[in-house]
């Protein structure tokens, strides 16, 4: 099956965006793919991704602001503090996934982020020590885990984070710029990869 699609603007993209062009195609050219090292933007991707589970990416990133208002813009030191008062207060918002495991997990994982900073340095010095060898993905969108992602998440869960399964964390990954996971003949895989060579790996 053909992995690319021509746009109505003349550029040939990941045939996911035509899903829903004016909402998917901004996050495709401007962040999918992208390596991102800002730890607020890490955590607030493996949260919607956790978020994500049995949804459609394009549920999520429709409600992506309401998600930040309501989670403190995923400042995890923020959510870290909070209570259940929070969580019924969540669960009445309109605007987000109501989903008490779910959101009772993003509050845990705020927490375990706190501890993996003290620990690691950074959220990004941790998740990109798991940066996956390139031969390891092979053929672009052909896989929805990977033996790394396998990995990170049997790591996570040992750490005490939740809702971070395999298909969760690759996903991530592919967001987060730790594969390069565009389509062959995308346009935006060149830009990728050009930013991944210029991209300095946290330590």
């Amino acid at each position: 099956m053909d992995k690319t699609l021509m746009s109505q603007d003349g550029h040939t993209r990941c045939a996911w965006c035509a899903v829903a062009p004016g909402e998917l195609e901004p996050y495709h050219d401007r962040e999918w793919g992208f390596p991102v090292t800002d730890d607020q933007r890490l955590f607030e991707k493996i949260s919607l991704e956790g978020f994500q589970a049995g949804l459609s990416w394009r549920t999520i990133l429709a409600k992506r602001e309401h998600f930040r208002a309501a989670f403190a813009g995923f400042d995890f030191y923020e959510v870290a503090a909070f209570d259940e008062r929070d969580v019924e207060r969540l669960l009445g918002d309109a605007g987000i996934v109501r989903h008490r495991g779910k959101i009772e997990a993003v509050i845990n994982n705020a927490r375990r982020a706190v501890e993996m900073v003290e620990r690691e340095g950074s959220l990004a010095a941790y998740f990109w020590g798991f940066e996956p060898p390139e031969h390891e993905v092979g053929v672009p969108q052909s896989l929805t885990t990977s033996p790394t992602s396998i990995a990170l998440s049997k790591d996570l869960k040992k750490r005490g984070w939740k809702f971070v399964g395999p298909t969760t964390v690759f996903a991530f990954m592919q967001a987060m710029g730790l594969i390069n996971d565009h389509a062959e003949g995308c346009f935006v895989r060149g830009r990728v990869e050009e930013a991944r060579r210029a991209f300095s790996r946290p330590r």
